[in-house]
């Protein structure tokens, strides 16, 4: 798996937005998992700004993660960013570089 990629998106929602992106990115979850490139798809809340949500995304490749931006509901959620974000979305991408278990 040398080519897999690590996504950490760091998401801020306004404050009265939380909630709502917090559903919008959960709804994300199950569907995302079952695509054939993830390996695995998780949300975080951050413990100390209720307003911060973490994805942390492991994919089989680049590839993989560009054709998930691609898919419908990826699309949809992605559209309504605009009004719950407070600013730009933050990403990190990785390569794992310890064994996995």
């Amino acid at each position: 798996m040398t080519d897999a990629l690590t996504l950490i998106a760091r998401l801020t929602a306004k404050p009265d937005r939380a909630e709502m992106l917090g559903e919008a990115l959960q709804s994300l979850v199950s569907p995302t998992r079952a695509e054939a490139g993830s390996i695995d798809y998780h949300l975080h809340r951050d413990s100390d700004d209720p307003t911060v949500w973490i994805l942390y995304e492991n994919w089989r490749s680049r590839a993989h993660l560009d054709a998930h931006f691609q898919q419908p509901y990826t699309k949809v959620v992605m559209a309504r960013f605009q009004d719950p974000l407070a600013r730009d979305m933050e990403l990190t991408f990785c390569t794992m570089t310890s064994p996995r278990p």
